[in-house]
């Protein structure tokens, strides 16, 4: 109840400054409204390539500014939902005077505003595939307020279009934000182009086996589960891989923050704690082996056609919590496992279907072949420049 009132009284407080931004003239501008930055940073470089002289904005949740700073030095970024005054009037201030909006995830000012009518706002969603739903097919919904469901189903109404990868994306996203097939733009994630560069690729095995020599020569093993709420623990026995795979190997973790900093976790020549890696597409090309659940890591994994082994240790408790979009071992392209010892297993004797992978990458990445950051850049000049028209 508390919760309800805050969010409410933030929104109330945002949609008076937001219409008083209004009152400034519609500009020449993209703006990214971003937690996850790989697409749109890709998507930004494409566009200054093709005209350095447009307007760029990053509003940026904190998580994320300083790798936007870091690597988009051509954008203007700010911190957005923070205590910050400065920025959060200044973030305003763009949302309201931009021609195009982006955004990659659920942000609830979007229940609130109202944008000018030539204004287009375009979801850019963090991932290329989904094993849990999300939006309005959420189980958790069973457990949200009348008034969270309508704030929710007014943030998807304000998506224009909903940029995709598949067209088995394309009917997800139809469900979870109650949208239509003309809403979406099959263009392909420009963050699976990087998946594409293989110069990149060599540049991030030499820098990674310059920081960490000792692992050169093993097979990597990266575990990448999905963040429970209520869970601050490890499900892989640590002790059991060490006795079971030897030194050929090493294991590396990427956790959420909030579990790798309750753990005591010890770069040890085995065992790995790469929570805090900036870049995880960097790890899924040093990788040989993906260990996960739910994540969405797959849908990209797989575009590198490597092993990957499925552990839904819990799967009856998140089905009930979260809900799956079909039957598990039907949605994933690798030996679903449920033990230590059994993926242990797996690793020893080979046991994959690599087949299957590559019809997995194939079925989830029909528009993600390598350029989509460039056709998307494309479609948002053409977008700008018509409405620009349109205005005069």
């Amino acid at each position: 109840m508390v919760r309800e009132i805050a969010i409410q009284l933030y929104l109330f407080v945002f949609k008076i400054l937001f219409n008083i931004a209004k009152i400034f003239t519609l500009q020449e501008k993209i703006v990214f409204v971003t937690s996850f930055p790989e697409n749109n940073i890709a998507v930004n470089e494409a566009l200054k390539k093709k005209n350095n002289s447009l307007q760029t904005v990053f509003l940026c949740r904190k998580n994320c500014y300083q790798s936007v700073k870091a690597e988009s030095t051509t954008a203007n970024a700010y911190y957005f939902e923070t205590p910050n005054i400065k920025h959060s009037i200044l973030s305003i201030y763009h949302l309201a005077t931009a021609k195009i909006v982006i955004v990659d995830n659920y942000y609830g000012f979007l229940a609130t505003v109202k944008f000018k009518k030539s204004v287009q706002c375009i979801q850019v969603w963090h991932a290329a595939g989904a094993i849990k739903k999300f939006g309005l097919e959420d189980e958790s919904n069973k457990y949200r307020s009348p008034k969270a469901m309508k704030r929710f189903k007014k943030v998807y109404q304000q998506f224009h279009k909903v940029l995709v990868g598949s067209e088995k994306m394309a009917t997800i996203f139809q469900k979870a934000f109650g949208l239509a097939e003309e809403n979406m733009l099959p263009l392909g994630i420009p963050r699976t182009d990087f998946f594409y560069d293989e110069r990149k690729h060599e540049q991030i095995r030499k820098q990674f086996y310059e920081a960490y020599p000792e692992l050169k020569g093993k097979k990597i093993i990266l575990y990448a589960p999905t963040f429970r709420d209520e869970e601050q623990t490890i499900a892989i026995h640590i002790e059991k891989f060490k006795a079971g795979l030897g030194e050929k190997f090493a294991l590396l973790f990427r956790l959420h923050p909030l579990v790798a900093n309750a753990l005591n976790i010890n770069n040890d020549g085995f065992v790995y704690n790469f929570s805090s890696y900036p870049k995880v597409n960097d790890l899924l090309i040093i990788a040989d082996y993906l260990i996960t659940d739910y994540s969405s890591i797959p849908y990209e994994f797989a575009l590198l056609e490597k092993p990957m082994i499925f552990y839904p240790y819990d799967i009856e408790k998140y089905t009930e919590k979260r809900g799956l979009w079909g039957e598990y071992e039907h949605l994933v392209p690798g030996p679903v496992v449920y033990s230590s010892e059994e993926i242990i297993k797996v690793i020893l004797t080979n046991n994959y279907d690599l087949e299957k992978i590559s019809q997995f990458k194939n079925e989830w990445n029909t528009y993600s072949q390598g350029h989509s950051s460039d056709r998307f850049g494309q479609y948002l000049l053409k977008s700008v420049q018509l409405e620009t028209k349109q205005a005069h």
